[in-house]
């Protein structure tokens, strides 16, 4: 089994962010449950590595003693010092990969992370980018003396140009091997990989995989941290709703009456079936099993088994609405339509909704019954036989 360790970058002093302390140390959302800015980097790694090693400044470490289950090391003077102190403390160890990351960056998506591990298990190396869109241009001091400020000097093709995100993951003993090797300091460790010889693939970076540098940078962060718990609660809050079809037909046989939708309606002829063959009744007891998943009539009461020959329906749709119950689902509505040119539904249909609602207990104004002719084509045409089609709608309690 593949064992993963991340290593958290928090060595750097973060002048730009403004504010009494080092970025990673500040807050973000809202007081009085915010996070530091490493806390949220932290937590995005733990579903996903066996060992998190944090790297900090020397003098930040009364602040890094507050961190829980994590490794600490004291960083270098430079990035590629730091990181290599963090891999040189998870030398030994038996460790398969390691994600290197800012803590800066404390909004990584979760699919972010996905992709570089999921890439690494092809490539010794892989690291999230986005393509650079915007035009680029290379800026200039002015060499006239009259004028201030910068002025574009030229531009430059964007073409194949990725803006460099992390984590960035790697074998681990290549990486080590490159950062033991590696002379001087590197923008990133992709540069001090490449420098080795490892080849690094680039996986599909986020917007909201941004490293916080700038005083803005942290209204930016807060708003899509509320953003995330907004979408959090709608998801919690969003119903869980079921939707089942069902299908039935029976013939006609020798016979003075029809039961549909459990009314007795005087008729010339009978449906036939292994049970009193109400055949709305059936489709609309196989759509509250299709919304639950539960197979269908046959596989709860099956046609072998001589002990539901003749029975009524409502057995069955009592048994289909209690298991939904069980299940901790109601009804929402239902809709049964009966496809016949006789008998006529129409008069008959207000009783067959009280009969189904009183069956399954809920509001007759859940329950919906109509008919339709099929023009005197089919099966149902030639009045051989009656079909049903019927829908539910059920919705957790």
């Amino acid at each position: 089994m593949t064992k993963i360790a991340a290593l958290i970058v928090a060595a750097g002093r973060g002048t730009r962010a403004g504010g009494e302390m080092p970025k990673q140390w500040q807050r973000l959302g809202a007081a009085p449950t915010a996070l530091r800015v490493i806390d949220h980097a932290i937590a995005a790694f733990r579903p996903h590595v066996a060992r998190i090693v944090v790297v900090h400044h020397a003098d930040d470490f009364d602040l890094a003693q507050s961190l829980e289950n994590v490794t600490l090391v004291s960083g270098g003077a430079t990035r590629s010092a730091s990181v290599k102190a963090g891999l040189e403390a998870l030398s030994g160890q038996d460790f398969d990969r390691v994600l290197i990351h800012d803590a800066a960056r404390a909004l990584i998506p979760t699919e972010v992370i996905e992709g570089v591990l999921t890439a690494l298990e092809t490539h010794e190396g892989a690291a999230p980018a986005l393509m650079v869109s915007d035009a680029l241009w290379h800026g200039a001091s002015s060499q006239n003396a009259d004028e201030t400020g910068i002025f574009v000097e030229g531009t430059r093709d964007r073409s194949g140009l990725y803006r460099a995100q992390t984590p960035q993951g790697f074998v681990f003993d290549a990486i080590l091997t490159a950062h033991r090797a590696f002379q001087g300091e590197a923008a990133d460790d992709v540069e001090v990989a490449r420098a080795h010889g490892i080849a690094v693939a680039i996986t599909e970076g986020s917007e909201e995989n941004f490293k916080i540098t700038h005083p803005g940078d942290f209204a930016r962060a807060d708003a899509v941290l509320r953003q995330r718990q907004q979408e959090k609660a709608a998801m919690e809050i969003r119903p869980d709703i079921r939707l089942g079809n069902g299908y039935d037909v029976h013939r006609f046989g020798e016979g003075d009456h029809v039961w549909l939708c459990g009314v007795k309606l005087p008729h010339g002829r009978s449906l036939q079936g292994h049970s009193d063959a109400d055949v709305g009744m059936h489709a609309l007891t196989d759509a509250i099993y299709g919304a639950l998943a539960r197979g269908d009539i046959g596989q709860h009461f099956p046609p072998s088994d001589p002990q539901w020959k003749g029975a009524e329906s409502h057995i069955f749709l009592r048994h289909a609405i209690g298991l939904a119950r069980e299940m901790g689902y109601e009804m929402m509505n239902c809709d049964v339509t009966l496809v016949c040119e006789r008998p006529k539904v129409g008069p008959h249909a207000a009783s067959m909704r009280a009969a189904l609602a009183d069956i399954m207990g809920v509001d007759v104004e859940k329950v919906s019954v109509k008919a339709t002719t099929s023009e005197r084509l089919g099966f149902t045409g030639r009045e051989e036989g009656i079909a049903s089609l019927a829908t539910a709608a059920l919705i957790k309690s």
